[in-house]
């Protein structure tokens, strides 16, 4: 394992620019190179000669050079270098756009392999801007023969750059260590992941794919769930605080709320009661999809916390998602004269008159006097350490570290110096199917909010093409003059000069101008100031601004009842599971709700057409958000259209980091947890299996249940 982990630039041919562009992607060892595995695979059916080319099918040539020059196309103004190649069987013309130094990496007379589509035009055969490399007839091609993997790059760096690298260090494969146990491999039918790491990188039939892409799964499901098995029997040693039901309390709290909760909000908070109850510290994910009210069943657990006269923590990945909870729990706990206290990087407010106004110490100070505090990642600060902390609530966790989350609990000073745990509460509103609660029931215990909150209407989605702007304006027009409020999203902060993707400040100007003169707007983006943030959110929220146009910053988290539009400008370039936490910001409140997906205005003949994407089926992926509301089905949807040429699995942020294991691959998930438990029976410490151990217990000590 030594020799894997040798620093990248011992391999020849990278310099130090190329080991910064290494670094960038993560890689910084052989080991690191080795585990950057491919995303997809382009596939090249071999073709013998020119007298066997097929048209419109991704083939591989072996031909002679015999002419090639770069000529100017004054109409489109580009530069276009052409070649006639030969072999025994005929000639062929090919072609390559903008690439004039291929004129000066080919040669006449050289031989090459070609990968790409022949096309015919106008009676001709054409090869356009196929992939190349030279060869000899002693070489075997590895950039356009058969099976070619597809690498994620950065700036300046290439495939066949990266494919190289990988081929150079491919006799380490070799030395890879295997963690799991040879009987599993058996029982399992498995390769070894030295054969898988092979077949991965450089497959010769789709066969090697699934076999490696089968061990790899089964690898990172069986890690997951032995470190859940190790940290759930680490969990059972601990102590925490028992959190009273004080069931009279919470029963007036419910019954004075302006709403009724709905039978998963009871469950739910019934669930987290009873677990706090417990001298066990809990560790409970509270999921429910976008707008189903999962704060509230935290301020109820946080109520009983705070009625046992304990401390308890809210913490938010916002600095506007933490405000937001503070002004809640302020205004819903207002009658209980509990100390509440909002810190983060930029804003320390509080309820109560602090002790000391030495600003040097404020943190520290809100931290021993207050009960409830609401923050940013600014509660686990360096000099931050809390009274006695009973609660830790964490909202969107997928948004902290794993680090950050084992922080927290290395931070409550107990008033009596016991050493205690907190009680662990995640909240996250990722889609979690039957599968992955098999896996989390190792560790953490589920609690799900299925249904949303009563008299909420489903959300009206539709497609707007650039002919149906205006009245799509119209009607968002006629919506604000009803005294409703909208959201415009852009996907940019400025413009970018030659591209077509909106920009929030452009289209602030355009729409200002030209569109909605009248009414009352402002700009919100990530880089303007905690102080311009709140002032904003708090003149949308007070009906004094009627429409938003913000870049992604209010994905998670705002609550804006009388908000009833969602325009998503460009919508065509986000993910399926983002333009449905967009959406979630609308359709809060009693009144019906709209979102309107706005395609890019460009045409396949424009400049500046951006040809990673493909439009019509982005398009037919916008029509799945038209159909379904549900999270989990737009999450089916999502894995479902990703196809089978990628061999990466849906990553679930803040469960996995899984690359091959679906949350949706309930069998090998099944399969993957029989087996911990079969080898625990007869060995629960795994002692038998030091490697394994070694890793588990590392990984254990870089985690925490989530």
């Amino acid at each position: 394992m030594e020799n894997l982990e040798k620093n990248i630039k011992t391999l020849p041919k990278i310099g130090d620019k190329t080991e910064k562009k290494l670094e960038k992607m993560g890689i910084k060892t052989i080991n690191d190179l080795i585990f950057h595995f491919p995303f997809r695979y382009e596939k090249y059916e071999f073709c013998e000669n020119l007298g066997k080319i097929k048209i419109n099918t991704a083939i591989n040539l072996k031909v002679k050079i015999d002419l090639i020059r770069n000529k100017r196309s004054f109409r489109k103004k580009m530069t276009i270098s052409e070649a006639i190649v030969s072999d025994d069987h005929g000639s062929l013309e090919v072609i390559w756009f903008n690439q004039p130094f291929i004129s000066k990496t080919l040669k006449n007379g050289d031989m090459v392999s070609l990968a790409g589509k022949i096309m015919a035009n106008n009676g001709r055969l054409i090869m356009a801007s196929p992939i190349y490399e030279k060869i000899n007839q002693y070489s075997e091609p590895i950039h356009t023969k058969g099976i070619v993997p597809i690498y994620n790059l950065t700036s300046g760096l290439t495939q066949k750059q990266l494919r190289f690298f990988i081929k150079k260090i491919s006799p380490n494969f070799l030395k890879i260590t295997e963690y799991l146990p040879k009987e599993t491999l058996e029982r399992q039918s498995l390769i070894n992941i030295n054969l898988a790491t092979e077949k991965i990188h450089f497959p010769k039939k789709d066969d090697d794919i699934e076999k490696a892409s089968e061990y790899f799964k089964f690898l990172e499901l069986f890690l997951f769930q032995l470190k859940s098995y190790f940290l759930k029997k680490e969990l059972e040693t601990k102590r925490a605080e028992k959190l009273e039901i004080k069931l009279n309390e919470i029963k007036k709290f419910i019954l004075s709320l302006p709403f009724e909760l709905t039978d998963d909000q009871k469950k739910s908070s019934w669930e987290i009661l009873k677990d706090i109850e417990k001298n066990n510290p809990m560790s409970r994910l509270l999921q429910g999809d976008v707008g189903s009210g999962k704060t509230i069943v935290a301020l109820i657990a946080i109520l009983n916390c705070l009625l046992n006269k304990k401390q308890a923590i809210f913490m938010a990945p916002t600095e506007i998602l933490a405000t937001q909870h503070y002004k809640t729990a302020l205004k819903l706990l207002e009658k209980y004269n509990f100390k509440i206290a909002l810190l983060s990087s930029q804003k320390k407010e509080s309820n109560f008159e602090l002790l000391s106004k030495n600003k040097k110490d404020i943190q520290q100070i809100i931290c021993q006097q207050a009960d409830l505090i609401i923050g940013t990642h600014s509660l686990i600060s360096e000099n931050i350490h809390f009274k006695n902390l009973s609660l830790v609530v964490i909202d969107e966790q997928h948004r902290f570290g794993v680090s950050q989350r084992q922080e927290i609990l290395k931070k409550n000073l107990d008033d009596n110096k016991k050493e205690t745990t907190p009680h662990f509460l995640s909240m996250t509103a990722t889609p979690i199917p039957r599968s992955l609660s098999l896996v989390l029931f190792n560790g953490s215990k589920l609690s799900s909010i299925k249904t949303k909150p009563k008299n909420r209407l489903d959300i009206k989605t539709e497609i707007v093409s650039t002919e149906r702007k205006n009245k799509m304006y119209e009607f968002i027009n006629q919506e604000i003059k009803n005294g409703r409020q909208a959201f415009i999203i852009c996907p940019l902060i400025e413009e970018i000069e030659n591209s077509e993707i909106k920009s929030v400040k452009e289209e602030y100007q355009k729409l200002k101008k030209n569109i909605f003169p009248e009414i009352e707007m402002s700009i919100l983006h990530g880089k303007m100031k905690a102080t311009e943030k709140e002032q904003i959110m708090s003149d949308f929220l007070a009906n004094k601004i009627k429409i938003i146009i913000s870049t992604s910053v209010i994905e998670v988290g705002i609550d804006v009842p009388n908000a009833t539009i969602m325009l998503i400008e460009g919508a065509e370039r986000f993910g399926l599971a983002q333009l449905h936490q967009f959406r979630g910001r609308v359709g809060r409140g009693e009144y019906q709700s709209y979102c309107f997906l706005s395609l890019s205005e460009t045409k396949n003949d424009t400049p500046f057409f951006d040809k990673k994407i493909n439009y019509s089926k982005s398009t037919s992926r916008l029509e799945a958000l038209k159909k379904y509301q549900n999270g989990l089905d737009l999450a089916k949807i999502d894995l479902k259209n990703r196809g089978s040429g990628n061999i990466y699995g849906k990553i679930q942020s803040g469960f996995t980091n899984f690359k091959f294991a679906s949350i949706f691959d309930y069998e090998t998930i099944k399969k993957s947890r029989d087996e911990i438990e079969l080898l625990s029976q007869s060995d629960p410490n795994f002692e038998k299996y030091p490697l394994l151990l070694k890793k588990i217990t590392k990984n254990i000590e870089e985690t925490h249940l989530e």
